[in-house]
């Protein structure tokens, strides 16, 4: 990185007295080339002197980690240990009674790495939820199953919605029985209305693939809306599943779903717990990386 940083602060450099100037100017699309050059270096400097900076809305403590401005949300709780979570929002860290600050900070330190890649993932996640915002109305696209799926406003079919296929744009399209000057939040409740229908019965039909596969039965499905948590299960064979993993390709749906059906074999996430997930999907670690990179719409943000 320095040979860069050095090419870059040469340029700022005065030329020596006594040089002498050449006559000649660079044409205009050179002067541009080299222009842009620098702008670009300038830039890329300017990113690696800059620190980078972290803040939990609710923060109520701030500490520099390796150069980056840290601040977090901090709260007493009854528990044995510190503990620390990086969610959407930030940092978040909870600590008995009896532990200072000064080793609440230590703490955070020795995971400085752990903490600031979280922080940089979750930025980079939020950062791409941007890109993929619904505009509610006719013609709105979201993904389905890992295809795109357009709706069409079409008030001579039902309010339930109509899954089509359009064969000559090879275009999977949701008729939604609302005028075509129908307000957002009417098309953004009638299509997760449509959606959460069609998370049961595909969610349920992969739970009884699965569950014989694993050795183990299901009792009840709950459709859940989390935001950070794609699914759960409990002793008693509830499994709770996020109703936006229809966002997801098939395969990373599976990936899920056999996740917490494992759960009900073994309740933790120790190797005998993968081991038990790889007998059935042995890429999981693949399906699970991208269930975690790649975004889905944000259905509670701004209409």
């Amino acid at each position: 990185m320095l040979p860069f940083v050095q090419l870059a602060l040469d340029w700022c450099v005065p030329a020596p007295q006594g040089q002498k100037k050449e006559e000649k100017r660079p044409a205009a699309p050179e002067i541009q080339a080299r222009e842009a050059i620098k702008n670009e270096a300038t830039a890329a400097l300017s990113d690696i002197l800059v620190p980078a900076r972290y803040a939990h809305p609710q923060a109520n403590r701030e500490l520099r980690l390796e150069g980056a401005a840290v601040a977090y949300r901090f709260e007493r709780a009854r528990r044995r240990s510190i503990g620390f979570t990086v969610g959407p929002e930030g940092l978040a860290v909870r600590a008995p009674a009896w532990v200072t600050l000064a080793a609440v900070e230590a703490a955070l330190r020795a995971k400085s790495g752990w903490i600031l890649r979280k922080l940089a993932e979750a930025r980079l996640r939020q950062q791409r939820q941007a890109h993929v915002r619904i505009a509610w109305g006719d013609g709105a696209v979201l993904p389905y199953l890992g295809a795109p799926l357009r709706v069409v406003l079409d008030a001579r079919h039902s309010l339930l919605g109509v899954l089509q296929e359009d064969g000559a744009h090879a275009e999977r399209q949701l008729h939604i029985g609302l005028p075509a000057a129908a307000q957002p939040a009417q098309v953004r409740d009638a299509v997760q209305a449509w959606l959460m229908r069609h998370a049961r019965l595909h969610l349920s039909a992969r739970l009884d693939h699965f569950a014989p596969l694993l050795g183990v039965r299901w009792a009840r499905l709950r459709l859940s809306s989390a935001q950070t948590r794609w699914g759960s299960a409990r002793a008693d064979g509830s499994i709770s599943l996020n109703w936006r993993l229809l966002h997801h390709p098939p395969a990373i749906i599976d990936y899920v779903v056999v996740h917490e059906l494992a759960h009900l074999r073994v309740m933790d996430h120790s190797p005998q717990f993968w081991n038990t997930v790889a007998s059935v999907l042995p890429d999981h670690a693949r399906l699970r990386r991208h269930l975690r990179e790649e975004p889905v719409p944000d259905w509670d943000g701004a209409l």
